[in-house]
């Protein structure tokens, strides 16, 4: 099967969209699928320096096609031009489809990769899956009316959308509309051959990761506001780069964290399960999530993991049964829960255990991979989306197109 893969972030950017879709195309490939990647990136500084940036590195057994978004880069000096890079992905689709014809076209993040995958799959009549994940579900179509028309019509009129969850469909149900029936349930995913558990032996110190994204909207803020409560022998790790990582650095100075918190920087993905392996604790404070592939890395890796009730993650972590959750935003209960498993050794081995037994045995990539691939082979040949617009109506207020890289 030919399949058309098309990725908002890809490495190196880091980003649980560049894990999601390094998996899924070595799942394909496995598989028996001939996969072209069309992949998004941004190749100027300051993109380069909020998630990292650059054209894609090769996939074994994969065609990887980069595109810089120069559309977006406008937003440097001006605002963004989301439609002009949207128009170079529909065309580089219809090129490599009069090259060698795909059977089928998915789309990674609804806007703008979703709306160029439906598009190109009317022009075509191929049939258009795309992954809502992330800013999809919580904020892309509250922005304007250009973008809440062009998710509407994603969702309404693709022939398969994918949502990692029954809490993150229900808030793109209630933000958007869509009815719950249009959504297909497949959860995030781990590869749990590479994440293990490692052999970092309790000790004396008490070791705290933080990793992804260093954004406010991750809860990177209130962890280190947090970690200023807490007491004893403890040290803690923020890895990762994004938006707000001088803020991040500016606080932990300013609250003298110096000695306990220390910021590794941007991590290529084949040394983060190792990363992993070297703190017994995890700390993902985050306000919401489309399905978090962090917090499935440290279920996988044997962490003891403290999170929010938030959409995205009670899908997977329920309060003291597999990890200990607090409301977003409360840092006395993330200092609290940090303490208590600061304290408790055993603690900290009972949450971690049930974690890692469920991990294998439900977010395994093998077994989401299949669910895809299944997918696929039920869609192939049926012909592209339902008939819609594909004129959107022009908004130029959208906030998105002053800061398109918090997209």
């Amino acid at each position: 099967m030919r399949t058309c893969f098309v990725s908002r972030r890809f490495f190196p950017a880091i980003s649980g969209m560049s894990i999601y879709a390094i998996n899924l195309l070595r799942q394909l490939v496995a598989r028996g699928h001939d996969v072209t990647m069309i992949s998004q990136y941004r190749g100027d500084d300051f993109g380069k320096g909020v998630y990292g940036g650059g054209p894609p590195p090769g996939v074994a057994g994969v065609k990887v096609i980069g595109l810089e978004q120069l559309g977006e880069q406008l937003a440097n000096d001006t605002a963004a031009d989301f439609e002009r890079d949207i128009d170079t992905i529909v065309a580089t689709i219809e090129r490599e489809h009069a090259a060698a014809p795909f059977d089928l076209l998915h789309a990674q993040y609804g806007y703008p990769t979703g709306w160029a995958a439906l598009l190109a799959g009317q022009r075509l009549g191929l049939p258009v899956v795309v992954s809502i994940q992330g800013g999809d579900g919580h904020w892309v179509g509250s922005c304007c009316e250009t973008h809440r028309a062009a998710m509407v019509r994603v969702l309404d009129h693709a022939d398969a959308v994918l949502i990692g969850g029954e809490s993150f469909a229900r808030e793109v149900h209630d933000r958007l509309g869509t009815p719950m029936d249009r959504f297909t349930l497949i959860p995030g995913a781990v590869d749990t051959k590479r994440f293990t558990p490692g052999t970092l032996g309790d000790g004396n110190t008490v070791r705290i990761l933080y990793h992804g994204r260093v954004d406010r909207r991750k809860g990177v803020l209130d962890f280190i506001a947090a970690c200023d409560r807490l007491t004893g022998d403890w040290r803690a790790t923020i890895s990762g780069i994004g938006p707000d990582l001088d803020a991040a650095k500016a606080l932990t100075a300013k609250r003298d964290l110096g000695e306990r918190i220390v910021f590794t920087g941007y991590a290529d993905y084949a040394d983060v399960p190792q990363i992993y392996r070297e703190h017994h604790i995890f700390a993902s404070p985050t306000y919401a999530e489309g399905f978090s592939n962090t917090i499935l890395e440290a279920m996988a890796s044997g962490l003891a993991i403290v999170s929010c009730h938030a959409v995205g993650v009670s899908d997977c972590l329920r309060d003291a049964e597999n990890g200990l959750l607090i409301e977003p935003g409360d840092v006395e209960a993330q200092a609290a829960c940090l303490q208590r498993l600061i304290d408790d050794e055993g603690e900290r081995h009972r949450l971690a255990d049930a974690a890692l037994t469920e991990c294998r045995a439900v977010y395994s990539w093998d077994v989401v991979g299949g669910m895809i691939a299944g997918i696929y082979g039920q869609l192939r040949g049926s012909g592209g989306p339902t008939s819609f617009d594909p004129v959107l109506p022009a908004d130029p207020d959208c906030r998105f197109r002053a800061e398109p890289h918090l997209l």
